[in-house]
């Protein structure tokens, strides 16, 4: 059901300026200034705002999670609750659980894949999932490519998910080269971005080769060459490491995975590759690491500045970089006209990466209470 951004619970949305606030515009922060909240979108004339005094507070755009997967009803909450106002299902088994948690007035907003793209895999190997869904998600060969992804984009689907390598659900194979270079095809004649999950050297070869928009996950067999890297770059690629991700995975005993995937992160963001944050939150059966939706994307810009990236360059890959890299014009920085998807703070993120956890406040889309959480 489609509702009214103007709008939430059924009020109309109070025009609000916060006063002496600065501000982290998705480039740099500001010196005080007023920024005027009119309802769902961020606007200019402060006449007849309610005045709210923030001095000694920063707002930032809200945040942008690039990757997580939908597991019931209450991640609208806890996306919100720690700022993230756009979440990005990298897939979801439940399509029906994608329809009711979009368009939530006051919420977290929802993008999704739907279901993924699979290669051949056993259909009644993939945990908590029936078999006839798990055979719609299955793609064997390049004539198939056209017709997957048309059934996905009539169901929804905001981009498309496929699989490199043989790291999918149930010990999955991924695509083909030709397979994967005809679901791109495909996506990209639809007008949908292709987000491959890619989680060794060779998947990234074939992922760069086949054109993908976006690369999930960072290789844990072997640091990047910098012909590997100088390919990407080359190739136009965004990458979304998932380093929290990467991290829970070491900790149930393979610990070079996470010092190969530092290593990458840092020479792709050397190279000049954009680096997106996105966290992998899921509570998915089957999955070996389970992480918390909201409070991890904050574990994930440590992480990403421990990997290399300026503080000013972690909060970018979860605001304007995110935006951009995905199409969402209309959100990711603070200015007139975009959607007042905000996050006061206390302190300064570009001084200490820690102070996006001191939240005072979250608006999605103009409509702001007190969050649950700091």
């Amino acid at each position: 059901m489609r509702t009214d951004p103007s709008s939430a619970a059924g009020t109309r949305l109070k025009k609000i300026a916060l006063s002496g606030v600065r501000v982290f515009d998705g480039r740099r922060l500001s010196g005080q200034r007023t920024v005027v909240i009119d309802g769902a979108v961020i606007g200019t004339d402060p006449a007849g705002a309610e005045v709210i005094d923030a001095k000694g507070a920063v707002l930032l755009p809200g945040l942008i999670d690039a990757h997580i997967h939908l597991d019931g009803p209450g991640n609208l909450e806890q996306l919100r609750s720690f700022g993230v106002t756009t979440a990005l299902d990298m897939a979801t088994w439940q399509p029906h659980l994608v329809e009711q948690l979009r368009n939530q007035a006051g919420t977290t907003d929802i993008r999704s894949a739907m279901i993924p793209v699979l290669g051949d895999v056993d259909a009644d190997a993939v945990p908590g999932v029936a078999p006839d869904l798990v055979r719609e998600a299955i793609v064997r060969s390049p004539g198939e490519a056209d017709g997957a992804v048309g059934w996905r984009v009539a169901r929804g689907a905001d981009y498309i998910k496929l699989m490199i390598g043989s790291s999918g659900p149930g010990g999955a194979g991924g695509q083909d080269q030709p397979t994967a270079d005809a679901l791109v095809v495909a996506a990209h004649a639809h007008g949908k971005k292709v987000i491959a999950h890619a989680l060794t050297a060779d998947a990234y070869r074939m992922a760069v080769h086949a054109g993908v928009d976006v690369l999930a996950h960072v290789p844990l067999d072997q640091v990047l060459t910098p012909a590997d890297v100088q390919l990407i770059v080359a190739g136009g690629q965004v990458c979304v490491p998932t380093l929290t991700m990467m991290q829970g995975v070491a900790a149930l005993g393979e610990s070079s995975v996470f010092e190969t995937a530092t290593r990458n992160v840092a020479a792709l963001y050397r190279a000049g590759v954009p680096i997106v944050a996105g966290t992998d939150a899921n509570a998915l059966p089957g999955v070996p690491v389970h992480l918390d939706h909201g409070q991890c994307l904050h574990d994930e810009l440590e992480l990403l500045v421990g990997a290399g990236l300026s503080t000013t360059d972690a909060l970018r890959a979860a605001t304007d970089l995110s935006a951009r890299s995905f199409g969402l014009t209309d959100r990711g920085s603070v200015r007139p006209g975009l959607r007042a998807d905000l996050l006061l703070i206390d302190g300064d993120p570009t001084a200490g990466i820690r102070a996006t956890r001191t939240i005072r406040r979250v608006w999605c889309a103009g409509a702001g209470d007190e969050p649950g959480w700091g």
